[in-house]
């Protein structure tokens, strides 16, 4: 996204606060007007001091009485605008976080698939962070800096135009270099923003598979990534960081060359007007030089947050590129599918993650509702993705999925997925309790419904023996085991009783006694439901009405469990390798 787009989708958000930013305007003016009202008195008090013995000591007093009402007034208006500044600045940062975070629930699954979780929590909570700290540091400085200029260049015209040209001719050699160096450090802070996301990326997987990395000694390749990321991201910040403090010392020397010319011109002047009517005061010079330096202070300040600013854009670019994101087909006008039948139906679907690289290409079959259909196959072949399509995760490229005769695109997500129940080897278990969690997808289970569908389950008795029973808050590790997690989730299942099934694995950490009672249970349950159950362990799938064995994407075979052994072909190939001396 280019730096334009960006500010114009930033200045769309700062529309939202009109009060708080006009008011931050008003209060900018009025620092400003009193700051610059100081070194006016000050001229005029270096006029009444004459000489020794010939001082207006009562003008003096005046004058120190009203420099104290001008400080006082610019440090109130200060400590009233930084509390503007903070309300903009947070309550953006709230409502952007808010529109990230929401987009994140309406995006399709294959803007999350590519990317690694850890660099998306990272544009919603470091980005935002430094966009914000960036926006509340040049807030001050920038409505402060532009009313402090023009206010300068006004009064120094009408004390003396030639000074004033002097000092404004010289402008543009600070201007250029502020802008030459901001040009540079965008593109370099962008970058830096970008090789943070991915080392966080990197730390999010690493931390979130300890298991697996410690298992087959990882540590040290993990290691060898991380210190390249590491040190590029310190390349990239070193060259962010050395260019953006360039600015201050270079508009420094500016402005104190533009100091000196002041001075040797205003001496000149003062000298040269001596006794005439338009004489220019020694007060007049003292005023001119303390105003030529504050007209190049705001030069000053604004460079040293131009860095801050140019980071703040990268940062805001994005978070504002994730806001932006393609959202998923809107479902709205899409009929209510009401409780299914379950009778599937796939016509010549095609699907693939990425368009050069085919996955699924012209699949079909039918499953008549109560049927129990198998997935089998190596790993990568389809099964996961095949269940992705059915519950519509993902649209299919090509061809139609329909449930009852009806094309799933046309039906809404959520009347779709409620017909699903889904047990899977990963499982759901939210920060809340064992209650909860078990009501998740039929809230209105009566107390009877909830213990029933647990003892089916066998997590009763082990939820008696919590603390509090079925109001024991779980969530946290180290409270439930893996076994007793998906023990819930199936309890979960049985609450709900769907009339369509996925299992993938659903007894993959249960003990084998446990499982042999909670395979009963799912006999029972899957009794006039459409059943895909997805198998590693082919043994447990003997009594299947049909078998759909995949390969790359396309079914090879297809039938009942000794049908496909008869055949001798890759089913009986895959089954045989597991029983294998």
């Amino acid at each position: 996204m280019k730096r334009s787009g960006t500010i114009r989708k930033i200045l769309r958000y700062l529309g939202r606060d009109r009060f708080y930013l006009a008011a931050t305007i008003v209060l900018a003016l009025i620092t400003v007007a009193t700051t610059l009202a100081v070194p006016y008195f000050i001229g005029l008090g270096v006029d009444y001091i004459v000489g020794a013995g010939d001082v207006n000591f009562p003008r003096l007093f005046k004058l120190f009485a009203a420099i104290g009402v001008c400080v006082g007034c610019t440090a109130f208006s200060q400590w009233l605008m930084s509390l503007c500044n903070n309300k903009i600045a947070y309550r953006m940062l709230r409502e952007m976080r808010t529109d990230a975070f929401r987009k994140i629930g309406v995006l399709p699954l294959s803007y999350l698939d590519a990317r690694a979780y850890g660099e998306t929590a990272s544009v919603i909570i470091t980005d935002a962070e430094q966009f914000s700290d960036g926006l509340l540091l040049g807030f001050t400085q920038l409505f402060t800096g532009i009313a402090t200029i023009l206010g300068v260049l006004v009064i120094m015209f009408v004390l003396r135009w030639q000074l004033a040209l002097v000092v404004v001719f010289a402008t543009p050699l600070s201007l250029f270099a502020a802008r030459f160096i901001a040009s540079h450090t965008y593109a370099m802070f962008r970058k830096q923003s970008e090789t943070r996301a991915e080392q966080t990326g990197l730390i999010d997987e690493v931390i979130g598979n300890l298991k697996v990395v410690k298992a087959f000694s990882h540590e040290r390749e993990n290691e060898a990534v991380f210190d390249e990321i590491n040190e590029r991201l310190r390349a990239c910040s070193l060259r962010a960081i050395f260019f953006s403090a360039t600015p201050n010392p270079t508009t420094r020397f500016i402005n104190s060359v533009i100091y000196a010319a002041v001075a040797l011109v205003g001496a000149f002047t003062v000298i040269a007007t001596a006794g005439t009517a338009a004489a220019f005061t020694v007060g007049n010079l003292s005023s001119m030089l303390s105003y030529s330096t504050q007209y190049t202070k705001p030069f000053n300040e604004i460079s040293e947050v131009i860095a801050e600013f140019q980071n703040a854009l990268a940062c805001a670019a994005r978070l504002f590129a994730l806001i932006d994101e393609e959202e998923q087909p809107s479902d709205e006008g899409n009929a209510e599918l009401g409780r299914a039948e379950g009778k599937i139906e796939l016509c010549d679907v095609s699907f693939s993650y990425r368009p050069e690289q085919k996955l699924i290409e012209h699949l079909s079959f039918t499953a008549t509702a109560g049927n129990r259909i198998a997935i089998v196959g190596p790993t990568g072949c389809g099964k996961t993705t095949l269940i992705n399509l059915l519950m519509r995760f993902y649209d299919v490229d090509g061809g139609k999925i329909s449930v009852d005769g009806q094309d799933i695109r046309d039906i809404t997500r959520r009347s779709l997925r409620t017909n699903y129940g889904m047990v899977l080897q990963e499982t759901w278990i939210k920060h809340a309790t064992v209650r909860e969690n078990l009501c998740m997808g039929k809230p209105d289970s009566t107390e009877e419904e909830m213990v029933a569908a647990a003892k089916a389950s066998h997590a009763h008795s082990f939820i008696m023996r919590l603390p509090y029973g079925y109001n024991t808050v779980i969530g946290d590790e180290g409270v439930l085991s893996q076994g007793q997690k998906q023990l819930l989730c199936i309890a979960r299942v049985m609450l709900c009783r769907p009339p369509m099934l996925i299992l993938d694995e659903a007894t993959s950490n249960i003990d084998t006694r446990t499982e042999l009672k909670v395979q009963d249970a799912f006999r029972k349950l899957m009794e006039g439901r459409t059943c895909f159950i997805v198998a590693h362990r082919l043994s447990t799938i003997e009594n299947a009405d049909l078998i759909l064995v995949m390969k790359d994407g396309k079914i090879v075979e297809r039938g009942r469990h000794k049908e496909l052994l008869e055949k001798s072909g890759f089913y009986a190939e895959l089954y045989y390798a597991q029983f294998a001396p």
